[in-house]
């Protein structure tokens, strides 16, 4: 019986060595061809890295404009407070180009703008972020605030990050333009919600709702 299992095991430890043997025989596995760069040729650059959207030091900055309205702020809200009726007091082309107006979620043609909050007499929306430009977090909130039962005000709050400007004065040049536009949107938004017409556009504005 001790000499049968010697032989086995003397069996064993033959097979693993010879196998042993037998692979290290084998030619090793070729690498694949590679094609050659002729000489002076451009040597195949290296992709460059993604550009960073966060900014080291932002510097916000917020923009608050107010315009009382004869008229409920209901009725205000019904009047202007689509999420595309944009288009109307801002004087830009807008269209729904995902999910449903008025809806969190919605995202209009005007700067990829997303609604990203709600009550019944407001919204806030953002612009989101774009390969290759530094972020500013610009947000909107459009809110018809009741002041009396018969009465209310538009209240447009921006928000964003300037720092990206060049100085001090190009971040005060931009702050005036912004105020510039949005008064006369939140002018517009008195008009036709009190039931006016709005005048002819003086001049073709910025696209986008920045």
């Amino acid at each position: 019986m001790r000499t049968s299992l010697i032989y086995i095991a003397a069996c064993i430890l033959g097979l693993t060595i010879a196998g042993a043997a037998a692979r290290a025989q084998q030619p090793p596995v070729p690498a694949p061809p590679q094609t050659p760069v002729p000489a002076g040729a451009p040597q195949p650059a290296n992709p460059a890295p993604a550009a960073s959207v966060v900014v080291a030091k932002p510097t916000y900055t917020s923009i608050v404009l107010e315009i009382a309205v004869d008229r409920p702020a209901a009725d205000v809200w019904k009047r202007v407070g689509k999420y595309c009726d944009i288009g109307e007091w801002l004087r830009v082309a807008c269209t729904i180009t995902s999910g449903k107006d008025g809806e969190v979620g919605a995202v209009r043609s005007i700067g990829g703008e997303v609604l990203v909050g709600k009550t019944e007499l407001s919204y806030t929306y953002t612009q989101p972020p774009r390969e290759g430009r530094p972020y500013n977090l610009y947000h909107g909130t459009l809110e018809a605030r009741p002041v009396t039962a018969t009465t209310s005000k538009i209240v447009y709050t921006l928000f964003f990050d300037n720092s990206m400007l060049a100085d001090d004065a190009a971040r005060e040049a931009d702050k005036a333009n912004r105020t510039t536009r949005f008064t006369d949107a939140i002018k517009n938004m008195k008009i036709l919600a009190e039931g006016g017409t709005l005048p002819p556009a003086a001049g073709r504005g910025r696209s986008g709702g920045q």
